[in-house]
């Protein structure tokens, strides 16, 4: 799967989120590392969008930033999650296409089991009807 992947700062965390990727067999597209939060959320949500990449992961200090920045972009469902079962009903309830992370208290642990949850999960298709309420007005 084509991932595409931001961060506004390289942690510990980051190496291992592009790593857990990467070894999986995913193609990550890094298109923001090290730029403020805007940009990156930003920018993750536009490779998404545009269809570059089939999902986004984003990271910030608390993953707020990331994905409000995101959720700007049309067509872009960015979902902070804490934990793996957030992950995974972040997917099946709400098709969530971006998953964003905060650094602060995200271990690398935790991280991969967001990942696993939200790259395995697929959409509820009885949920189309709610989630196509939650598009951007015209």
């Amino acid at each position: 799967m084509r991932i595409a992947f931001g961060t506004d700062e390289r942690t510990a965390v980051t190496d291992s989120v592009r790593a857990w990727l990467t070894d999986r067999g995913h193609e990550v597209t890094v298109v923001a590392d090290g730029e403020a939060w805007p940009e990156v959320g930003r920018a993750v949500g536009h490779a998404v969008a545009e269809g570059d990449a089939q999902r986004g992961v984003v990271c910030c200090w608390t993953g707020t930033g990331v994905s409000m920045a995101a959720n700007k972009v049309r067509g872009v469902r960015a979902a902070l999650c804490t934990d793996g079962a957030t992950a995974a009903g972040a997917r099946r309830w709400n098709d969530a296409n971006v998953l964003a992370m905060g650094l602060r208290l995200t271990s690398a642990e935790v991280a991969a089991e967001m990942l696993e949850a939200f790259l395995a999960t697929a959409p509820d298709a009885t949920e189309a009807g709610a989630i196509a309420r939650i598009e951007p007005d015209a």
